[in-house]
């Protein structure tokens, strides 16, 4: 298995004398915990621990709560992601970050908002093919598209090319060929993902998104079809755009690691 990049970066700094032994192990043990006030305690080992970013979910924060623990994230780590932040919170966490000379970009589509110092997240070389059905699904194609690139993969994407018209499909599926790994999200009825598997080579990620009329609506037919399907593909919860990013985005790295890139 490739070595953890991050942790080569810091045998190197301290091969370099850059840091000392106690700080680069605290680091290398992936443990390391900061208290903001008495509501929060942020995990700034997960990234070499884990291989994946701590993202924040926004859903049910105060808004300054959040602000606090997103810019607070960002200046120790240097990058932060917020996923379905609400436009209230949005315009506190900006304020705040601007006061702390944090840079923000808010990806409205996908209900994200990435905080920076400045840092960028490193290319690994995994490349993730995103897929949907409808052009109601792209919410949650675009959380999974920003939590793969936080992760360094290449994202590719081909929206609204689902089974009504399956003949947008094939030519939507051409240049997304040599990705390690197919995302594709789907509503109403859940069929896309299937039909997909049966086309490519690579692992698919089913998502099923709350989209739907009346009976086993708002994505519960899409779950429950995808959960049954004869073509062989892995399927996450209703609109977890944030869980198959970073799934697929895992994938894609080590495929991209087993074929010479970057781990």
């Amino acid at each position: 298995m490739p070595p953890n990049q991050t942790v080569q970066e810091i045998l190197s700094r301290y091969k370099n004398g850059e840091c000392s032994l106690d700080e680069a192990a605290q680091v290398i043990e992936g443990l390391r915990l900061e208290h903001v006030g008495e509501f929060a305690c942020l995990d700034l080992g997960r990234s070499v621990r884990c291989g994946m970013p701590e993202v924040v979910l926004a859903e049910g924060k105060d808004p300054l709560h959040l602000s606090e623990i997103a810019v607070r994230h960002t200046e120790a780590s240097g990058r932060c992601v917020c996923t379905r932040v609400s436009p209230e919170q949005v315009a506190h966490i900006q304020s705040y970050a601007k006061s702390r000379n944090i840079s923000t970009e808010y990806r409205e589509s996908g209900r994200v908002l990435v905080l920076s110092n400045g840092q960028l997240p490193r290319s690994t070389g995994g490349i993730v093919a995103i897929i949907t059905a409808g052009t109601s699904d792209i919410r949650v194609a675009e959380e999974a598209k920003i939590i793969a690139e936080e992760m360094g993969c290449t994202v590719r994407t081909a929206y609204d090319v689902g089974a009504a018209g399956i003949h947008r499909l094939f030519p939507a599926l051409k240049p997304m060929m040599d990705a390690h790994v197919f995302i594709v999200c789907a509503g109403r009825e859940g069929t896309l993902p299937a039909i997909v598997a049966g086309l490519v080579d690579k692992p698919v990620i089913g998502v099923p998104v709350s989209v739907g009329y009346g009976y086993m609506g708002q994505g519960r037919a899409a779950l429950a079809s995808m959960l049954q399907s004869c073509s062989v593909i892995a399927v996450v919860n209703i609109d977890a755009g944030f869980t198959a990013g970073a799934f697929a985005a895992r994938i894609a790295n080590m495929g991209a690691g087993a074929q010479g890139g970057q781990p």
